[in-house]
């Protein structure tokens, strides 16, 4: 090969050398997630697995970037803590599994299921369903119906029996007000028996008061909550430890942990 001939040669192995190389850090910087498309974030972080209350805070995409909006606010989960639930994310073999009745709220990504309430309207964008006296969901592992909301006079009443999920608690467990305003998470959306049922995120009780797996807050910030969210910008919830959200942050498209930023 003559020696000009050789140089061109070797300048365009090189560029495409570099062009290679770049393509691969843009590839390895944008993560591929079933919630690329999502716009808004719903993020609770805990201290460790073991702990029942946390900080919720919301996101908003803009470009690739995640913005907090508005102001972080308290939450409980699981009287246990949280454990791996089944989601969006992919499999995490290694640690706890979210288990029916372990007390364990289930972390991961999960898409949001609709909106409740005690109150036949609520002020959201987001779909909303009144519940009424008759309205349930299924934690009974054996039945068809487990993990399902379902109205009793349209499946009978010895469909939902032995359930522990009244959706109007307030009529049937001494005017409880922790169902008045929530959204379902949909963990588990196939209903494996066992696998965990009705997660959803509602109102607490009392301040502290952690759950039986859920994630608990203060009405107002569920009113605000519910305010926010966008069915145009495909918001999904998030729920991690803190060294599990510094772990996988980066692989699975989240903000930076707090205390990084």
């Amino acid at each position: 090969m003559r020696p000009f001939v050789a140089l061109v040669h070797g300048l365009i192995v090189a560029s495409i050398v570099t062009l290679a190389g770049c393509t691969g850090v843009a590839s390895k910087s944008a993560a591929k997630t079933p919630w690329n498309d999502a716009r808004q974030l719903v993020l609770v972080t805990t201290s460790d697995w073991n702990a029942t209350t946390g900080t919720l805070r919301r996101y908003e995409r803009e470009g690739s970037a995640w913005r907090e909006a508005g102001s972080p606010t308290p939450i409980t989960v699981g009287r246990s803590g949280s454990a791996w639930g089944i989601g969006l994310h992919p499999a995490q073999p290694d640690g706890l599994q979210k288990q029916e009745g372990d007390g364990r709220a289930p972390a991961g990504v999960f898409r949001i299921g609709t909106a409740f309430g005690y109150a036949d309207i609520a002020a959201t964008g987001w779909p909303y369903q009144g519940m009424s006296a008759s309205d349930w969901c299924i934690d009974v592992p054996a039945s068809p119906l487990y993990n399902r909301i379902v109205d009793a006079k349209t499946v009978g009443d010895a469909a939902v029996e032995g359930s522990t999920e009244p959706m109007r608690r307030d009529l049937h467990a001494n005017g409880d007000v922790r169902y008045k305003l929530g959204f379902v998470i949909e963990h588990n959306p196939g209903n494996r028996s066992a696998a965990g049922s009705c997660i959803f995120a509602h109102l607490w009780r009392a301040p502290g008061e952690p759950t039986a797996g859920c994630t608990a807050m203060p009405e107002p910030a569920m009113r605000e909550l519910l305010a926010w969210l966008d069915p145009r910008r495909k918001p999904v919830f998030a729920l991690l430890p803190d060294n599990e959200l510094e772990r996988l942050h980066a692989a699975w498209d989240l903000p930076a942990p707090a205390r990084a930023r």
